[in-house]
Protein backbone atom coordinates (compact mmCIF):
# COMPACT_ATOMS: atom_id res chain seq x y z
CA UNK A 1 0.00 0.00 0.00
CA UNK A 2 2.78 2.35 -0.92
CA UNK A 3 1.95 5.78 -2.34
CA UNK A 4 3.06 4.80 -6.05
CA UNK A 5 0.71 1.80 -5.84
CA UNK A 6 -2.16 4.16 -4.50
CA UNK A 7 -1.39 6.43 -7.47
CA UNK A 8 -1.77 4.02 -9.84
CA UNK A 9 -5.38 2.95 -8.69
CA UNK A 10 -7.02 5.16 -6.10
CA UNK A 11 -9.50 2.26 -5.79
CA UNK A 12 -8.62 0.84 -2.40
CA UNK A 13 -11.34 -1.65 -1.65
CA UNK A 14 -11.91 -3.90 1.46
CA UNK A 15 -11.25 -6.61 -0.70
CA UNK A 16 -8.27 -4.82 -2.71
CA UNK A 17 -6.28 -3.75 0.92
CA UNK A 18 -6.86 -6.96 2.53
CA UNK A 19 -5.62 -8.94 -0.61
CA UNK A 20 -2.44 -6.35 -0.94
CA UNK A 21 -1.35 -5.91 2.59
CA UNK A 22 -1.99 -10.28 2.96
CA UNK A 23 0.84 -10.40 0.70
CA UNK A 24 2.91 -7.92 1.92
CA UNK A 25 3.18 -9.10 5.44
CA UNK A 26 3.69 -12.86 4.12
CA UNK A 27 6.97 -11.50 2.47
CA UNK A 28 7.93 -9.84 5.63
CA UNK A 29 7.95 -13.34 7.71
CA UNK A 30 4.59 -12.65 9.66
CA UNK A 31 2.49 -15.91 10.57
CA UNK A 32 -1.17 -15.86 9.30
CA UNK A 33 -0.36 -12.89 7.13
CA UNK A 34 -3.99 -13.15 6.14
CA UNK A 35 -5.84 -13.14 9.32
CA UNK A 36 -3.63 -10.24 10.52
CA UNK A 37 -4.48 -8.11 7.52
CA UNK A 38 -8.33 -8.69 8.24
CA UNK A 39 -7.11 -7.61 12.11
CA UNK A 40 -5.18 -4.65 11.42
CA UNK A 41 -8.18 -3.34 8.93
CA UNK A 42 -11.02 -4.15 10.91
CA UNK A 43 -8.87 -1.76 13.52
CA UNK A 44 -8.27 0.96 10.98
CA UNK A 45 -12.09 1.09 10.49
CA UNK A 46 -13.22 0.60 14.04
CA UNK A 47 -15.41 -2.25 12.61
CA UNK A 48 -16.08 -6.18 13.73
CA UNK A 49 -13.63 -8.36 11.91
CA UNK A 50 -17.01 -10.51 9.94
CA UNK A 51 -18.19 -6.39 8.77
CA UNK A 52 -15.14 -7.39 6.53
CA UNK A 53 -17.05 -9.24 4.36
CA UNK A 54 -20.22 -7.51 3.99
CA UNK A 55 -18.06 -4.44 2.58
CA UNK A 56 -15.73 -6.17 0.11
CA UNK A 57 -16.59 -3.20 -2.29
CA UNK A 58 -16.41 -0.41 -0.06
CA UNK A 59 -14.30 2.08 -0.67
CA UNK A 60 -11.70 3.33 2.27
CA UNK A 61 -11.70 6.87 3.25
CA UNK A 62 -8.34 8.79 3.64
CA UNK A 63 -8.33 8.26 7.35
CA UNK A 64 -9.07 4.96 7.32
CA UNK A 65 -6.18 4.69 4.30
CA UNK A 66 -3.94 6.17 6.56
CA UNK A 67 -4.37 4.78 9.67
CA UNK A 68 -4.09 1.15 7.89
CA UNK A 69 -1.01 2.48 6.27
CA UNK A 70 0.86 3.10 9.57
CA UNK A 71 -0.48 -0.33 11.01
CA UNK A 72 1.06 -2.17 8.32
CA UNK A 73 4.25 -0.45 8.38
CA UNK A 74 4.70 -0.75 12.13
CA UNK A 75 4.01 -4.89 11.83
CA UNK A 76 5.78 -5.14 8.80
CA UNK A 77 9.02 -4.27 11.55
CA UNK A 78 7.43 -7.02 13.62
CA UNK A 79 5.37 -4.79 16.16
CA UNK A 80 3.37 -7.38 18.20
CA UNK A 81 -0.04 -7.23 16.71
CA UNK A 82 -1.52 -6.65 20.17
CA UNK A 83 0.86 -3.55 20.51
CA UNK A 84 -0.63 -2.34 17.44
CA UNK A 85 -4.38 -3.08 18.20
CA UNK A 86 -3.70 -2.18 21.75
CA UNK A 87 -5.76 -5.53 22.92
CA UNK A 88 -5.25 -9.23 22.79
CA UNK A 89 -8.07 -11.90 23.41
CA UNK A 90 -7.66 -14.03 26.24
CA UNK A 91 -9.57 -17.09 27.94
CA UNK A 92 -12.83 -15.49 25.90
CA UNK A 93 -12.29 -11.66 26.93
CA UNK A 94 -10.60 -8.99 25.37
CA UNK A 95 -7.31 -7.03 27.30
CA UNK A 96 -5.88 -4.25 26.93
CA UNK A 97 -1.97 -4.92 25.72
CA UNK A 98 0.81 -2.32 25.20
CA UNK A 99 4.42 -1.65 24.75
CA UNK A 100 6.09 -2.94 27.94
CA UNK A 101 3.64 -5.98 29.11
CA UNK A 102 4.26 -9.44 27.69
CA UNK A 103 1.36 -10.36 25.10
CA UNK A 104 -0.69 -13.21 26.57
CA UNK A 105 -0.38 -16.50 24.66
CA UNK A 106 -2.78 -18.78 24.15
CA UNK A 107 -1.00 -22.06 26.30
CA UNK A 108 -1.31 -19.44 29.05
CA UNK A 109 -5.05 -20.63 28.94
CA UNK A 110 -4.04 -24.12 30.07
CA UNK A 111 -2.99 -22.77 33.35
CA UNK A 112 -6.17 -20.81 33.72
CA UNK A 113 -7.68 -24.64 33.26
CA UNK A 114 -5.54 -26.22 36.03
CA UNK A 115 -6.26 -23.37 38.39
CA UNK A 116 -9.52 -23.97 38.05
CA UNK A 117 -9.96 -27.77 39.22
CA UNK A 118 -8.42 -26.66 42.37
CA UNK A 119 -10.93 -24.22 42.89
CA UNK A 120 -14.58 -25.01 43.36
CA UNK A 121 -17.30 -23.41 41.93
CA UNK A 122 -18.18 -21.63 45.28
CA UNK A 123 -14.64 -20.94 46.51
CA UNK A 124 -13.47 -18.24 48.57
CA UNK A 125 -10.27 -19.12 48.55
CA UNK A 126 -7.36 -16.63 48.59
CA UNK A 127 -4.58 -16.67 45.81
CA UNK A 128 -1.29 -14.99 44.98
CA UNK A 129 0.07 -14.65 41.79
CA UNK A 130 3.53 -13.65 40.91
CA UNK A 131 4.33 -11.54 37.49
CA UNK A 132 0.09 -10.48 36.76
CA UNK A 133 1.55 -8.77 33.38
CA UNK A 134 -1.43 -7.40 31.88
CA UNK A 135 -3.50 -8.77 34.81
CA UNK A 136 -4.99 -11.53 32.29
CA UNK A 137 -4.41 -14.26 35.14
CA UNK A 138 -5.51 -12.85 37.98
CA UNK A 139 -8.95 -11.21 36.35
CA UNK A 140 -9.57 -14.87 34.75
CA UNK A 141 -9.60 -16.33 37.75
CA UNK A 142 -11.90 -13.93 39.30
CA UNK A 143 -14.30 -13.69 36.79
CA UNK A 144 -14.40 -17.70 36.78
CA UNK A 145 -14.61 -18.03 40.40
CA UNK A 146 -17.26 -15.51 41.71
CA UNK A 147 -15.88 -15.75 45.53
CA UNK A 148 -12.23 -16.01 44.93
CA UNK A 149 -9.09 -13.34 45.84
CA UNK A 150 -6.85 -12.89 44.58
CA UNK A 151 -3.40 -10.66 45.14
CA UNK A 152 -1.22 -10.29 42.53
CA UNK A 153 2.75 -8.78 42.32
CA UNK A 154 4.62 -7.42 39.68
CA UNK A 155 8.00 -5.58 39.33
CA UNK A 156 7.09 -3.59 36.36
CA UNK A 157 5.29 -0.21 36.41
CA UNK A 158 4.23 -0.60 33.00
CA UNK A 159 2.55 -4.52 33.51
CA UNK A 160 0.74 -1.88 36.50
CA UNK A 161 -0.60 0.45 33.88
CA UNK A 162 -2.28 -2.27 32.12
CA UNK A 163 -3.13 -4.32 34.96
CA UNK A 164 -4.94 -1.84 36.19
CA UNK A 165 -6.98 -1.07 33.60
CA UNK A 166 -7.98 -4.46 32.59
CA UNK A 167 -9.08 -5.09 36.22
CA UNK A 168 -11.27 -2.05 36.10
CA UNK A 169 -12.89 -2.87 32.70
CA UNK A 170 -13.23 -6.04 34.05
CA UNK A 171 -14.71 -4.34 37.34
CA UNK A 172 -12.86 -7.05 39.61
CA UNK A 173 -11.65 -3.89 41.64
CA UNK A 174 -12.96 -5.53 44.61
CA UNK A 175 -11.39 -9.21 44.45
CA UNK A 176 -8.09 -8.54 42.53
CA UNK A 177 -5.19 -6.22 44.04
CA UNK A 178 -2.17 -5.63 42.41
CA UNK A 179 1.06 -4.98 44.16
CA UNK A 180 4.07 -3.57 42.45
CA UNK A 181 7.83 -5.48 43.38
CA UNK A 182 9.63 -8.41 43.02
CA UNK A 183 8.20 -11.75 43.77
CA UNK A 184 6.34 -12.34 46.91
CA UNK A 185 8.18 -9.39 48.67
CA UNK A 186 5.18 -6.82 48.44
CA UNK A 187 2.73 -9.73 49.77
CA UNK A 188 4.93 -10.74 53.12
CA UNK A 189 4.73 -7.47 54.94
CA UNK A 190 0.71 -6.78 54.15
CA UNK A 191 -0.20 -10.89 54.55
CA UNK A 192 -2.64 -11.17 56.76
CA UNK A 193 -3.18 -14.89 56.30
CA UNK A 194 -1.45 -17.53 54.14
CA UNK A 195 -3.10 -18.27 50.26
CA UNK A 196 -5.03 -21.23 49.30
CA UNK A 197 -2.97 -21.42 46.12
CA UNK A 198 -0.30 -19.81 43.99
CA UNK A 199 -0.32 -19.29 40.00
CA UNK A 200 2.75 -17.79 37.50
CA UNK A 201 3.74 -17.40 34.05
CA UNK A 202 7.05 -16.52 35.20
CA UNK A 203 10.29 -15.31 32.63
CA UNK A 204 11.89 -18.93 31.89
CA UNK A 205 13.89 -18.14 28.30
CA UNK A 206 17.36 -18.65 28.95
CA UNK A 207 19.71 -16.19 28.13
CA UNK A 208 21.39 -17.28 25.21
CA UNK A 209 18.28 -17.77 23.67
CA UNK A 210 16.39 -14.42 23.51
CA UNK A 211 18.35 -13.26 20.52
CA UNK A 212 17.20 -16.26 18.40
CA UNK A 213 13.18 -15.74 19.25
CA UNK A 214 10.67 -14.14 16.96
CA UNK A 215 11.71 -10.65 16.35
CA UNK A 216 8.15 -9.60 18.09
CA UNK A 217 8.99 -10.92 21.37
CA UNK A 218 13.50 -10.39 20.98
CA UNK A 219 13.04 -6.64 19.97
CA UNK A 220 9.94 -5.72 21.31
CA UNK A 221 8.53 -7.67 24.51
CA UNK A 222 9.75 -6.77 27.70
CA UNK A 223 12.97 -8.72 28.58
CA UNK A 224 12.57 -8.54 32.66
CA UNK A 225 9.30 -10.14 31.55
CA UNK A 226 10.99 -13.20 29.29
CA UNK A 227 14.67 -14.07 30.90
CA UNK A 228 15.44 -15.37 34.07
CA UNK A 229 19.69 -16.46 34.13
CA UNK A 230 21.17 -18.98 32.13
CA UNK A 231 19.13 -21.93 32.69
CA UNK A 232 16.04 -19.81 32.87
CA UNK A 233 14.90 -21.06 36.29
CA UNK A 234 16.77 -18.45 37.96
CA UNK A 235 13.25 -16.87 39.21
CA UNK A 236 11.29 -20.30 39.40
CA UNK A 237 13.88 -21.74 41.78
CA UNK A 238 13.25 -18.86 44.35
CA UNK A 239 9.46 -18.67 44.09
CA UNK A 240 9.43 -22.72 44.69
CA UNK A 241 11.75 -22.18 47.72
CA UNK A 242 9.30 -19.60 48.86
CA UNK A 243 6.11 -21.30 48.05
CA UNK A 244 5.47 -23.25 50.82
CA UNK A 245 5.83 -20.26 53.84
CA UNK A 246 3.12 -18.69 51.74
CA UNK A 247 0.35 -21.53 51.57
CA UNK A 248 -1.81 -23.40 53.94
CA UNK A 249 -1.21 -26.85 54.01
CA UNK A 250 -2.42 -28.59 51.29
CA UNK A 251 -2.43 -25.46 49.49
CA UNK A 252 -1.05 -25.84 45.58
CA UNK A 253 1.03 -24.41 43.29
CA UNK A 254 1.13 -24.08 39.53
CA UNK A 255 3.08 -22.63 36.90
CA UNK A 256 4.24 -22.33 33.42
CA UNK A 257 6.96 -23.03 31.96
CA UNK A 258 8.92 -24.22 28.72
CA UNK A 259 8.30 -27.81 28.01
CA UNK A 260 11.88 -29.08 28.45
CA UNK A 261 11.95 -27.65 32.12
CA UNK A 262 8.64 -29.27 32.97
CA UNK A 263 10.70 -32.16 34.71
CA UNK A 264 13.59 -29.84 36.45
CA UNK A 265 10.57 -27.77 37.75
CA UNK A 266 8.45 -30.85 39.18
CA UNK A 267 12.04 -32.18 40.92
CA UNK A 268 11.96 -28.54 42.60
CA UNK A 269 8.22 -29.02 43.34
CA UNK A 270 9.10 -32.13 45.68
CA UNK A 271 11.85 -30.57 47.05
CA UNK A 272 10.08 -27.78 48.47
CA UNK A 273 7.59 -30.40 49.80
CA UNK A 274 4.94 -30.72 47.45
CA UNK A 275 3.27 -34.11 46.56
CA UNK A 276 0.80 -34.88 43.60
CA UNK A 277 3.05 -32.71 41.64
CA UNK A 278 1.49 -33.37 37.87
CA UNK A 279 2.38 -31.92 34.34
CA UNK A 280 -0.28 -30.98 32.32
CA UNK A 281 -0.16 -30.54 28.60
CA UNK A 282 -1.16 -27.06 26.47
CA UNK A 283 -3.30 -26.84 23.39
CA UNK A 284 -0.91 -28.05 21.05
CA UNK A 285 0.03 -31.30 23.02
CA UNK A 286 3.43 -29.72 24.65
CA UNK A 287 3.85 -30.21 28.39
CA UNK A 288 3.47 -26.95 29.67
CA UNK A 289 2.01 -26.31 33.35
CA UNK A 290 3.57 -27.66 36.54
CA UNK A 291 1.63 -28.45 39.56
CA UNK A 292 1.18 -29.50 42.97
CA UNK A 293 -0.14 -29.69 46.50
CA UNK A 294 1.91 -28.78 49.60
CA UNK A 295 2.24 -31.90 51.88
CA UNK A 296 0.25 -31.87 55.06
CA UNK A 297 1.90 -30.82 57.65
CA UNK A 298 2.29 -33.58 60.89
Amino acid sequence: MTDSAAAANDEWTVQRILQWTTSFLGQKGVDSPRLEAELLLAHARKCARIRLYTDFEALLTEDERSSMRGFVKRRAQREPLAYITGKREFYGRDFAIGSGVLVPRPETETLIDVCLEFLVKETTARVCEVGFGSGCIAVTLAKQRLGLSVTATDVSTDAMTFAFRNVAEHKVEKRVSLLTGDGFEPVRSAMAELFDGIVSNPPYIREDELAGLQPEVARHEPREALVSGEDGLQLVRRLVAEAPSMLVPCGWMAMEVDPQQCDALSSLYEAAGFVDVRVHKDLSGDNRIVAGRLAAKT
